[in-house]
């Protein structure tokens, strides 16, 4: 299905990492197996960047955005919305994403301008 025919019904486009993958080869004029281990050792060191937090961190990508590890507070009274009951939710991490300011005034574009790019 074409990405504009999935939008229209609602349903998001999803790229996997073959699909970067390939885009890349494309882009390089390089066979696929030589770029995946590439694209794979990127993804690798991201994660492990962010799993190693000591509790937080901050990843900059200039011209795409920030991934960032921030920490959570406790919830003391945080309530079970199944059974009603009163929970204890500890402090804990997240990860959050910022798109970069040229991200950011892309996305911002009315469709209708961006169908004629």
């Amino acid at each position: 299905m074409h990405p504009k025919i999935l939008i229209q019904k609602g349903i998001a486009m999803t790229y996997t990492k073959r699909d970067i993958v390939r885009r890349i080869s494309e882009t390089k004029n390089l066979p696929m197996v030589q770029v995946e281990p590439w694209v794979d050792d990127v993804i690798v060191a991201l994660r492990e960047t962010m799993m190693e937090a000591n509790p937080t961190c901050r990843i900059e990508i200039r011209d795409f955005g920030v991934f960032e590890v921030k920490l959570t507070k406790a919830k003391p009274k945080a309530r079970n919305p199944k059974t009603n009951e009163v929970i204890f939710v500890p402090e804990h991490r997240k990860t959050h994403f910022k798109p970069s300011k040229l991200l950011k005034e892309f996305l911002r574009q009315p469709l209708e301008s961006v169908d004629q790019q």
